[in-house]
This record gives structure tokens, sequence and C-alpha cells, in this order.
């Protein structure tokens, strides 16, 4: 299986997060795409190349044009407004009833108005490295598109959580959905992604809530207990065209193997029913029993186990990397992911 990586992902290196009461140092740092760089050369999938560049054209089919324009320009306006002294984070949200018509003229303001935690700082390499990581995406689309089967886009800072024109749980640009849009683009008539990270793909779901081309599917910690809570529900389904076409399985604290199969036998079978030409995988291996900010209990030997039933779909499939924090097995459980996809299709 190809893989597509850039060392640019090192440029976003946030100083602290807000968790748990306290400024923190962010579980989401370089370490995370370094180690599955590491376990993907040990099993020998094949070649590690570097992304294509493919401008903003792309980013704008899926993200909001003054969204972007913030992303470009935050961290110069910080500087001059406030100096080097940490990250940019938000002070406050537009939450229910602000306004949200009008968009502040100041950073502070700014950073409140495109964003929706206080866990999503921008650094002074945080565009380049969320530039890189979409590329690093559409590069996988693109190879897929001139014939590969597979390939794996490893990702970061991940995607699943960005919304068209907000950014939130360590995601700026949202890779998988940048990369189902290019699939769009490039002629397939449908395309499904499959979102399998511990936390509820927000993000994706907004983007294409309202569309039959797209499917959209979730396995996540249930968001009555579990970030990012505002959505992730059963009962969202899809709206206008797009009803039907958004499948959420939300699964509460504490389940295994046993339950999150169900789940995923279910989420399988729906895939294979809407037939598309292309299927995404936003790829989080924070249901892992021993990650530090995740509450499902799935091991190392399950993870082969996901693989090879995504296998079962059988058309052109394209994993972009999301989530996973338990640092030192990171690796290990996104190689097991795709070895066991791969084993499932030799």
């Amino acid at each position: 299986m190809l893989t597509i990586y850039s060392d640019d992902h090192r440029l976003h290196h946030a100083r602290a997060e807000l968790i748990d009461g306290k400024m923190q140092p962010p579980f989401e740092m370089p370490r995370r795409a370094d180690m599955v760089l590491e376990k993907v050369k040990q099993a020998q999938f094949g070649d590690v190349i570097l992304p294509d560049a493919f401008g903003l054209e792309p980013l704008l089919r899926v993200h909001d044009e003054d969204y972007i324009e913030f992303l470009q320009t935050a961290w110069a306006q910080w500087i001059v407004e406030h100096g080097d002294q940490g990250d940019a984070l938000p002070l406050n949200w537009p939450a229910r009833f602000f306004r949200r018509d009008r968009i502040p003229e100041v950073i502070d303001g700014k950073l409140g108005y495109y964003s929706f935690d206080a866990g999503t700082p921008i650094t002074p390499g945080t565009w380049q490295a969320i530039t890189a990581a979409a590329h690093i995406a559409l590069t996988g689309q693109r190879r897929i598109v001139q014939g590969d089967r597979t390939a794996f886009a490893l990702c970061r800072p991940p995607g699943h959580h960005a919304a068209q024109g907000m950014m939130g749980g360590y995601c700026y640009l949202n890779n998988a959905a940048i990369a189902a849009q290019a699939f769009r683009d490039s002629g397939a008539e449908r395309v499904a992604v499959f979102d399998v990270d511990y936390h509820h793909g927000n993000g994706t779901q907004s983007i294409f809530y309202d569309r039959t081309d797209v499917l959209f599917l979730s396995i996540h910690g249930h968001p009555i207990q579990e970030y990012p809570y505002y959505l992730g529900y059963e009962d969202e389904t899809g709206t206008g065209a797009g009803e039907g076409f958004n499948h959420n399985y939300p699964l509460r604290w504490g389940i295994g193997w046993k339950e999150y199969d169900e789940a995923l036998t279910a989420a399988v079978n729906r895939i294979k029913d809407y037939a598309p030409d292309a299927l995404v995988i936003s790829l989080g291996v924070d249901t892992f029993e021993g990650d530090p900010i995740s509450q499902f209990r799935l091991t190392s030997d399950d993870f082969p186990k996901m693989g090879r039933a995504i296998a079962q779909v059988n058309t052109p499939t394209l994993f972009v990397m999301e989530g996973g924090y338990a640092v030192e097995e990171i690796g290990i459980n996104a190689v097991s992911v795709l070895r066991g996809f791969e084993g499932a299709l030799s």
C-alpha cells in the first residue's frame, strides 16, 4: 500500500491546550505521525512518497473562502496584536443567542468566531502543516484515480472535526472531506466517508449533511457522554435531499469489540448497499483501550479485524489518518488496520 507523508507536519507543534481545567502540553503532537511512519516502514507496505502541490482550489471546494483567509493570516495578526507570547487560542465564542453574522476585526474575536474549542491552537507553522496534510490526502486521492487500489494518507494534524468554516478538536482543514470532494470532482458519482475515530466526525457530517452523492457514517463515543457532545446522535440522518445519507453509531463508554463489531457490521453493510465508487476512511485509532482521552476498550488484536471488515466493501479505498493519542501504540494499531485490510484483499 502506498503511503503519502510530509515532514511539514512537525511545523505545527503547539505549546499547550486547555483540558481538565488547566493548560497542558497537547495530546496531539508531532511524535504521533513519526510513530506511525516508523511502523509503516517496518511493515514494508510499499513506497512512502511526498505529496504533490494542489494550491487552494481543492480546499475551497470544501471550506469557506473567509475561513481559509483566516487560517492563512491568523498567526501574523496574532503577532501584531499580542506578540509571540504563546499559541493563538480563542478567548470566547459566539454561543447561543450571540450573533454570527458579523466577523470581528481583531484576532481574539476571529479566533472565537472560527473555532469551537480551546484545544486547537494556531502556531507559526500551522498553515504550512495543515496545507501539507490536505495535499497528502489529495495526493492519495489522485493516485487512486490514476489506478492504485488503496493508499494511506498519513495526515497530521487530523481533520474530521473541521467544518466548512470552523476549526476544533485539533483539526483545521478537513482532509477526508477534501479528498471525498476531489473524488467527486474527478468523476466518481458516489463517495462514502466512513469515520472510525473515537470522536464523532462532526465537521465531515456538517459538510455533506444535505447531499446524496457523499454518504457519511461514523462510529464514535456517544455525544451524551463524549466530545464533541453536540453532534453524533442516531437521529441525525441528513437533511433535504441528503435525508437518509448520514448514519451515526454512537456507543457508550466502556464498550469492547463485541459491541463495536455490531456497529461496524451495520455500517459496512450500509456502505455496500450504497455501492460507492470510492471509499474514504477517517482512520482514528483512539478507540484503543490505552488511549488517554478515550473510553472504549478495543485491543491491538481488534484493529486487524476492523481492516478486514472494511475490505468487504471492495472498492478503491483511501485511508486518511485522524486521531489516536496513545503515542507508543498509535503506529502499531494504525498499521494493524491497514494490514488487516490488505490481507483481506490478497
